[in-house]
C-alpha cells in the first residue's frame, strides 16, 4: 500500500533518517514519536522507530513498532524484516524464516534481508539453502563483514573448515580487529590440531 505524506511529514521523516544515519538514534526516535502523536497511523515513522530501536539493540521495542507497522500495512518489508530479526535473536528460527521470507518477497535482492534469511534458514536446518542465500547476499554486498562471518560460521558448522578459514581470513583483510573472525580462526586452528 503506497502512502503519500504531506511535505512537512516528508521533511520530518527525512530529518529522522539523517539523524539515524548519524547514529543519533534517540533524537531520531523522539522526532518520530512526535510525528506519531499527530499521525498514529504513519507506517514510515513506525518502520523508522523499529530500525532505530534495532540499532540500539532494544529488540523488544523494535518488534513492538514493527508489529504496529505490519498491522497497518501488510506490505511493510521493514516491519517483517525487524520481526524476523527479533525472532532470530530469540532463536525462533521458524518464525524468523517466515517473517524474513515475507520481507524478501516484498523487497527482493536486499542484502541485509537475505543475510538474515540465510542465517535463519541454516539454523532452522535448511543448511544448503541457508548457505546459498548467504552467498546471494554476499554477491550483493561483497565486503559485508557480517555476511562473511555468518557464512564462515555456516561452513565451519558444515565441516568445510578450509572454506571457513578462507572466509575468516578475508574478514581480517577487511577488518583486522574483527573479534568474531579472530575467535573463529582460533577455534578453527584448535579443530585442525585435534584432527
Amino acid at each position: 500500500m503506497a502512502t503519500s505524506y504531506n511535505n512537512q511529514t516528508v521533511e520530518l521523516l527525512e530529518e529522522a533518517e539523517r539523524l539515524k544515519l548519524n547514529c543519533k538514534h534517540e533524537e531520531s526516535i523522539s522526532l518520530l514519536e512526535n510525528l506519531l502523536s499527530d499521525d498514529p497511523g504513519n507506517v514510515a515513522a513506525l518502520e523508522e522507530i523499529a530500525d532505530n530501536e534495532l540499532s540500539l539493540e532494544r529488540y523488544e521495542r523494535a518488534a513492538a513498532a514493527a508489529k504496529q507497522a505490519v498491522a497497518l500495512d501488510k506490505e511493510s518489508y521493514m516491519g517483517h524484516y525487524v520481526l524476523g530479526f527479533y525472532a532470530s535473536s530469540k532463536g525462533d528460527w521458524k518464525t524468523a524464516t517466515e517473517s524474513l521470507r515475507i520481507a524478501n518477497s516484498i523487497k527482493s535482492n536486499n542484502s541485509e534481508i537475505l543475510r538474515c534469511l540465510g542465517w535463519a534458514l541454516f539454523n532452522q536446518g535448511e543448511k544448503v539453502r541457508g548457505i546459498v542465500t548467504l552467498e546471494r547476499s554476499l554477491n550483493l554486498d561483497l565486503d559485508n563483514v557480517l555476511t562473511l562471518c555468518d557464512l564462515g560460521v555456516c561452513y565451519m558448522q558444515s565441516g568445510d573448515l578450509k572454506k571457513s578459514l578462507s572466509i575468516f581470513s578475508g574478514v581480517l583483510d577487511l577488518d583486522a580487529t574483527n573479534e568474531r573472525a579472530l575467535e573463529c580462526i582460533n577455534m578453527l586452528k584448535k579443530l585442525k590440531t585435534y584432527k
